[in-house]
């Protein structure tokens, strides 16, 4: 796990967009992910601001997120 919670500092751009009450809800939610061992992407952290800032409905987010999982499960296999 990286010793420093930084999706701000690394993909800006995905924040940008966003006023204070989206950034602060999806900073907290990657928070609390990132402290039970999940490693930040980008893919995920922009799904999430997505959805955050109306770019997306909840289906959409929810159907990208299933796709995402589904191709990692596939690669966790493979191997």
């Amino acid at each position: 796990m990286a010793t420093k919670f930084d999706v701000e500092e690394r993909w800006p751009e995905l924040f940008a967009q966003l006023d204070d009450t989206q950034r602060r809800a999806v900073v907290q939610s990657l928070a609390s992910a990132w402290h039970e061992g999940w490693e930040p992407n980008r893919e995920d952290v922009e799904n999430l601001t997505d959805e955050a800032r109306g770019a997306i409905d909840r289906a959409e987010y929810l159907r990208r997120v299933d796709a995402a999982a589904e191709r990692r499960r596939k690669v966790s296999v493979a191997r």
